[in-house]
């Protein structure tokens, strides 16, 4: 297997584009807006460049990793030699089933189709296509050039066979694969959301402050970083999709968003992507302060 489709170009889909191709295979990102497309190439040169400052690759690995990387705006022309697609567009069902959709018709009998989706059912995905025996979730984690695992997902059809292409794949990739069967959440954010929505209503009922919280879980339960700073890197929009998902997947209201988190979203607090959220940022400086609401 060479031949690999990555199917929008945002965080997510640049960083898988990034490690496929640093690891010797050829790829294709797709995504509909071109500036997209261009913004991620520029992404990746300046994550490489990064790489090559740190010793991590050569300057000659750099020019053979974008050598390795063409992009398209035409589904249909960049999936159509695939061997493998990944779906790395927005955390939203109704666009990630449109989109298995057109590439279930596009791609090559045989190519197998992976999603990168954090909590979306991969049997429900599987669904929509005529080869949901072929349909596998494949979870990166962010930042992925620098994050280990992946959280390789069973849909109720997948082959046995799909999924171990897709662990051997992962290995590939210098990463460490983690099989998992397809319940809301799966296993990453089956655990960490709820955390992570514990946090928020510990903060919304003034149990403590912002600093407080992520200092505890840091430095009492050795977390490289707190959950209400984590919450912000994920996106408190990307968190409340998937408890929402939690909480319909499984009718419990132990999943039910904290009405602080519900009331963030709504007020376009995403965390670093709009600037604020439990903390504000800066692009002019990687410190960040409690966001004034809080303090």
């Amino acid at each position: 297997m060479n031949n690999i489709s990555i199917i929008g170009a945002g965080t997510m889909g640049n960083g898988i584009a990034h490690v496929f191709a640093q690891a010797g295979f050829k790829v294709i990102l797709v995504d509909i807006n071109p500036l997209q497309l261009q913004s991620a190439l520029d992404t990746i040169n300046k994550n490489l460049d990064r790489q090559v400052t740190k010793g991590i690759i050569t300057e000659e690995q750099k020019k053979l990793t974008l050598a390795n990387i063409a992009v398209s705006s035409i589904m249909a022309e960049g999936v159509k030699n695939a061997q493998l697609i990944v779906e790395a567009a927005t955390e939203n069902i109704e666009l990630k089933l449109s989109i298995f959709e057109q590439i279930d018709t596009y791609a090559p009998t045989g190519c197998i189709l992976a999603t990168n989706t954090s909590s979306i059912s991969i049997t429900k995905i599987a669904a929509v296509t005529k080869r949901a025996d072929m349909v596998i979730g494949m979870h990166f984690m962010n930042p992925v050039p620098v994050m280990k695992l992946v959280e390789v997902i069973n849909g109720y059809s997948t082959k046995k066979e799909v999924t171990e292409i897709i662990i051997e794949l992962s290995k590939q990739l210098g990463k460490i694969p983690c099989a998992v069967n397809d319940y809301p959440g799966f296993i990453a954010n089956r655990i960490l959301m709820p955390m992570i929505n514990e946090a928020i209503y510990s903060l919304y009922e003034s149990v403590a402050g912002v600093e407080e919280i992520d200092t505890v879980m840091k430095l009492g339960m050795a977390h490289p970083m707190g959950p209400l700073q984590l919450a912000d890197f994920i996106g408190l929009d990307v968190c409340l999709s998937i408890l929402k998902v939690l909480q319909d997947g499984f009718g419990n209201p132990k999943y039910a968003p904290c009405p602080l988190l519900v009331n963030m979203v709504l007020a376009g607090k995403l965390g670093v992507k709009s600037g604020e959220g439990f903390y504000k940022y800066t692009a002019a400086s990687k410190e960040t302060t409690v966001s004034e609401r809080f303090r």
